[in-house]
Formats: structure tokens, C-alpha cells, sequence
């Protein structure tokens, strides 16, 4: 709608601060990241991802979230954009999970390696394996995880079937499920698709649209956690499908948790390692 779009000379402006931001990220995180203690880092991946947001128009309404969350454990997200990624981190910073060919995109990359994103190099059993036991360990030693199961991005009123493959660290290290159901609201409280990093668009596009956007709400809602206990990675990718479609009202994907090829991968992507198990 017309009302819910911003001047021209606003976006421009919007995007000249986006920049710069992402210049002064790319600096902290080389920097000052190495001198940092781990609470220090949260802290100002916290604050980064926070004034992304507001340079953009976004605003992040939570539902269920704790002020802190406990150790050793999995956040499970349907994934609709790359702004996920900073609604998670302004509120609880987490490593990403991604594929390995994100590691060597322009300024995205460079900043998601400095920051400790992981990386799983599909197509190598071996290095799926290896990637997989590094993550365990993470989750063993208190770090938070995030995984976007779907493999590809849509507009939030589908959900994809979720990769159980990226389920097995978490039964590995017996860290606890944390299903959170994202979807982006206009200034009225109605959904947008102004969000969406979907299809063939370019992430130039994807931000112009968004700056394009008079304001957005990111709805974060943390539901019931899930226990791996006594669990396979395929019974947990379907028990988290089904409360992320039932949170977001909109119909639970039909057919079994298979890694398949998926029409898109993007950035934040997770991709089932050819010839992996599931």
C-alpha cells in the first residue's frame, strides 16, 4: 500500500546508513571480537543487530521469551528473509548455522565468519560428519545454535518441510529444542511480504524493498520447547514442523522430513548434505 511506503530520499538515506553500519559491523567484528570476552561479544552483537533494525523500520515484538535462554540449546526457525537473522541475534545471539558457500560472499560472508557463523560444505559425507560433531560441541559447551531447517526461504504463509538431517547434533549432545515461529507485520498488524528474501529476488532487491517499507514488525514467538529425549531427528524435525505451522496458522507440510533439493538457497540457507542420511 502506498501508505506504508517511504519517500525516495529516505530510502537512499536509510541505505547510506545501512552501509555504513555494515562497515562499522565488519570493523568491530575484526577488531574487536578476538579481544572480547563471550558476554562481551553477545553484548555487542546485541546492540548491532538492534540499530540494524532501526535503520530499517523494524521493530521486534516477542511472545513467550524469556529474559535469558538455558544452555544447551537448538533454536528451530521457519525462515522468511535474511533480517531473520538480526531479529534472533538483537534479542539473543546465537551461531548460525550455513551453508560453506555463504563464507565466501561479499560482506555478508566476511561478517558471518568473523562473527563464528558455521559452515557445513554440502556434498562431502566426511565434512558433513565433521561439521556435525563440531556443532555437538558447541551445544555441549553452552553455546546457542540456530538452524533454519526449511532449506529455502518463503513468505511465511507456507511452511517447507523441515531437513531432519540438521536435527542430529542436537540429539548428539542432547540439547533441547527450541521451535520459534517468525512472521513480519505491516504498521496495520497485517502480514507483509515485504520481508521476503524469496525466489529469484537478488538481495539488492530484497533491501530495496525493505527500505522501501515505511515500518515492519518481526513477531518472534518462542513455543513449547521439545525434549530429544527418546526421539529420532526425523520425529523431531515433524514435532517442530507442527508447532511452527499450528503458531503461524498456515498448513503443516505434507510428506516425510527428507533432505531434498529445494528451488533456492539463500543466505542462512542449512541444506541437507547430499548422500546423508535421515
Amino acid at each position: 500500500m502506498a501508505a506504508n511506503r517511504t519517500p525516495v530520499p529516505l530510502r537512499l538515506f536509510r541505505l547510506a546508513r545501512l552501509a555504513l553500519h555494515l562497515v562499522r559491523g565488519l570493523a568491530i567484528a575484526w577488531l574487536c571480537f578476538p579481544k572480547l570476552s563471550e558476554a562481551e561479544k553477545q553484548a555487542q552483537t546485541r546492540r548491532w543487530s538492534g540499530t540494524l533494525l532501526s535503520i530499517l523500520s523494524v521493530s521486534v515484538r516477542e511472545q513467550n521469551a524469556p529474559k535469558e535462554l538455558p544452555g544447551r540449546r537448538t533454536l528451530v526457525l521457519n525462515h522468511i528473509s535474511w533480517l531473520d537473522i538480526f531479529v534472533v541475534d538483537a534479542r539473543f545471539p546465537a551461531t548460525f548455522i550455513a551453508k560453506s558457500e555463504v563464507r565466501s560472499w561479499p560482506m555478508v560472508g566476511w561478517l558471518s565468519t568473523l562473527v563464528g557463523t558455521l559452515y557445513i560444505e554440502r556434498g562431502k559425507r566426511s565434512a558433513a560428519r565433521h561439521a556435525r560433531q563440531i556443532i555437538a560441541a558447541e551445544l555441549e559447551r553452552g553455546t546457542l545454535i540456530a538452524v533454519f531447517p526449511e532449506g529455502v526461504t518463503t513468505f511465511g504463509r507456507t511452511l517447507e518441510r523441515f531437513h531432519s538431517a540438521l536435527f542430529q547434533p542436537a540429539l548428539d549432545a542432547a540439547a533441547t529444542l527450541q521451535p520459534v515461529a517468525l512472521r513480519y507485520l505491516d504498521a496495520a498488524g497485517r502480514h507483509t511480504d515485504a520481508a521476503g528474501y524469496v525466489g529469484e529476488t537478488s538481495l539488492l532487491e530484497s533491501v530495496w524493498t525493505i527500505v522501501s517499507t515505511r515500518h515492519m514488525v518481526a513477531e518472534f514467538n518462542l513455543l513449547a520447547p521439545i525434549s530429544v529425549h527418546a526421539q529420532t531427528r526425523r520425529s523431531l524435525a515433524e514435532k517442530a514442523e507442527t508447532a511452527i505451522a499450528a503458531a503461524l496458522g498456515v498448513p503443516g507440510p505434507q510428506g516425510s522430513s527428507r533432505a531434498r533439493d529445494m528451488p533456492r538457497r539463500v543466505p542462512g540457507t542449512n541444506d541437507d548434505p547430499p548422500g546423508e542420511p535421515h
